[in-house]
């Protein structure tokens, strides 16, 4: 049995330093089939094999009744859904965009599995996004991701799990300290919620500026060294501390593609106008 502190090392921090597998990708695979099903159908019937008495489910930092949630137990016809799987840390990320215009959803979750044989769900942690929220257009979301590449990188290309995660890092420490040297690739693609910076340029940037002075705390970690991809949840400081999720890819160490999706707390696009540099899609 894990301890508390082993438990809590296991769901908060990445083994940056480990690179031995600790559970398979086909493990992983079939916790986000069946996490998937569960949301297509709003039944807990799929992932309740994974499930124990233990599992913690958190919305929009809340922990919440698995059992009796809303919004997982509200079935969606599922348009477009990735995942990425981290071998060392027992863990996926997966996004679902749901573009019903009756109840249109975007949702990103990080779900940690015991190291063990089979494997069961310890914490399901998800940002659960619908309008109102910052920038949110689902038509947008699918409109735009399903036209860029995530494909897996070449084994002789790929980044470390700690240049992955630096990169992050360095994209979310530069809201608290301007001289941060955040390493902008280019091109680079940033969709937030339905809103999109890439024109299909050489020179699309990333680099549109940021709102300074905010920490951007309690940050949690799903890499995968195979796509360059990692996601991060966080407390988004400079929108009060909203729950957020963000997904980012590296290449070279450099910052190619970001997605993000922030919950607004019933506060429509959390109080602000639309930031310049980001284009909402035309229909």
């Amino acid at each position: 049995m894990l301890s508390l502190l082993t438990l809590t090392l296991v769901l908060t921090t990445p083994s940056t330093s480990q690179t031995t597998p600790t559970c398979s990708k086909f493990s992983l695979q079939e916790a986000s089939s069946r996490y998937i099903a569960t949301q297509s159908t709003g039944s807990l019937t799929y992932l309740q094999p994974l499930l124990s008495p233990n599992t913690t489910f958190l919305e929009n930092n809340l922990p919440l009744n698995i059992s009796t949630s809303t919004t997982l137990t509200s079935p969606a016809h599922i348009d477009r859904n990735q995942t990425i799987y981290d071998v060392i840390q027992c863990a996926i990320f997966t996004s679902l965009t749901i573009t019903d215009p009756i109840s249109p959803r975007v949702i990103g979750a990080q779900i940690f599995l015991s190291p063990s044989s089979p494997p069961s769900i310890l914490k399901i942690d998800r940002v659960h996004t619908t309008p109102g929220d910052w920038l949110f257009n689902a038509t947008g979301t699918l409109f735009y991701s399903q036209r860029e590449n995530w494909s897996e990188i070449p084994p002789a290309e790929r980044d470390s799990r700690e240049t992955i995660k630096a990169a992050a890092d360095a994209y979310f420490d530069i809201f608290k300290d301007a001289s941060v040297n955040v390493p902008w690739g280019t091109p680079c693609t940033r969709l937030e919620g339905g809103a999109y910076t890439g024109r299909g340029l050489p020179s699309d940037s990333c680099n549109i500026g940021v709102i300074q002075s905010y920490d951007m705390p309690n940050r949690r970690y799903v890499i995968d060294e195979t796509v360059g991809a990692v996601s991060v949840l966080v407390e988004f400081g400079s929108i009060g501390n909203a729950p957020d999720s963000h997904l980012f890819r590296v290449e070279g160490g450099k910052l190619r593609r970001i997605h993000t999706m922030t919950y607004c707390e019933r506060k429509p696009n959390c109080g602000y106008e639309l930031p310049g540099g980001l284009s909402p899609r035309e229909d």
